[in-house]
């Protein structure tokens, strides 16, 4: 590397970089900086940028919603889920007003780290802001393997995080994530006598098997095994818009793909429900041409169309109301709830993991640990109600 002093001061500094692939020339590198070793480093840095690929041209004239845009074409043909698309290309749009109109080769990792910070600062949920830097990553990976930046400036980056008051940490305990007992009583007695058509169905359907809201509306009669007690979990529902949009695809993960077995007052319940569906099914079809005939489990009567997992949701909310219950999280509480009941008929860690179609949840497991310290305290209670006569005899003699 040649260097030489100007007469302003300054250094420059030269040097000859790798051969352009369409002209063959040498790409010469002359940089200037106040010292010469910061002229030394900046010939370096953009050696490196050469020597590496990168299109520095294309780089500065293109902007990052153009790149994004290439990426979502991609992505979009990758095989991932509807609603996760329609999720990715809201947050796509929501980076597009901060940087969209930025070259994607000048974004800095303060660019970004700016970009979170406003959205914490404007109340956005953690989850809300992981979601968009890792949609950010997507993209400036994308523009990685395209030659347009040698680095990727969201890794430089910091979540924002908000300490949590004493108050808060306090008040959401782990309790709060499930129904106790008496809870669950109350719920599923008011989903069965003030409720409207399938309350009682689906809410004890979801409590008792730990299945999704959106696994249950996807079901359908030939996923129930009558006769071995167990109901087949492949996929969930997808509903986006209109009744009729609806769209069943693979649910949450591969672990989510399993079968359930069910005690017999499940199982009653489900004989019951597809007597009346059957009446109902019989009594639609010959009054109209348009009946959806595709043997939901949960359909509405008069279309046959499949609801919705925010129709249950809302539902869930409504019996809440109703029954003066404070825990408004939605119906995973039910799910949730089952994971105790598992827990406190002893059975293991990975077998409720299995049959709720989790590979590792945070959840999950901080349910069956707090559970567990329960039983474990509550122990010397239960053994002096089963033997306490025992114990009298012996310490009156």
């Amino acid at each position: 590397m040649k260097c030489r002093k100007l007469p302003n001061g300054n250094w420059e500094c030269y040097e000859e970089g790798p051969r352009d692939p369409y002209t063959n020339k040498r790409n010469p590198i002359r940089k200037q900086a106040k010292s010469k070793t910061a002229a030394q480093i900046k010939v370096k840095e953009s050696l490196k940028i050469l020597e590496s690929g990168i299109d520095g041209r294309t780089a500065n004239r293109v902007f990052f919603q153009e790149t994004a845009a290439e990426w979502f074409e991609v992505y979009a043909h990758s095989g991932v889920k509807k609603s996760t698309l329609r999720s990715r290309d809201s947050t796509v749009k929501l980076i597009n007003r901060y940087i969209g109109d930025m070259l994607i080769g000048r974004i800095t990792h303060q660019h970004i780290q700016d970009m979170l910070m406003d959205l914490h600062r404007k109340g956005a949920s953690k989850s809300q802001i992981t979601h968009v830097k890792v949609t950010a990553n997507f993209v400036f990976v994308h523009a990685q393997k395209q030659r347009l930046r040698l680095d990727n400036p969201v890794n430089l980056v910091i979540m924002p995080k908000r300490r949590r008051t004493v108050e808060e940490i306090e008040s959401v305990e782990i309790k709060e994530k499930y129904f106790e007992r008496e809870e669950l009583t109350t719920f599923l007695n008011a989903a069965r006598d003030i409720g409207l058509i399938f309350d009682e169905e689906w809410f004890y359907l979801i409590a008792f098997t730990g299945m999704r809201a959106g696994e249950v509306c996807s079901l359908k009669w030939s996923d129930i095994d009558f006769e071995e007690s167990r109901i087949r979990i492949t996929k969930t529902m997808d509903s986006p818009g209109a009744v009729e949009e609806y769209e069943l695809t693979p649910p949450k993960s591969h672990q989510s793909i399993r079968v359930v077995d069910i005690e017999s007052d499940t199982l009653n319940l489900l004989r019951r429900l597809k007597v009346r569906q059957m009446e109902n099914r019989l009594k639609y079809r010959k009054a109209t041409d348009n009946y959806h005939d595709m043997n939901f489990v949960f359909c509405r009567p008069t279309t046959g169309y499949p609801y919705s997992a925010k129709f249950i949701y809302r539902r869930y909310l409504r019996i809440c109301e109703k029954s003066g219950i404070g825990k408004r999280d939605g119906p995973h509480l039910l799910r949730h709830t089952h994971i105790t009941m598992l827990t406190e008929a002893g059975i293991d860690l990975d077998t409720i993991m299995n049959r709720v179609g989790h590979s590792d949840a945070k959840t999950t497991k901080n349910i069956y640990t707090h559970v567990t310290k329960r039983m474990k305290r509550n122990a010397p209670n239960q053994l002096k109600i089963h033997y306490g006569e025992i114990f009298g005899k012996f310490f009156d003699a």
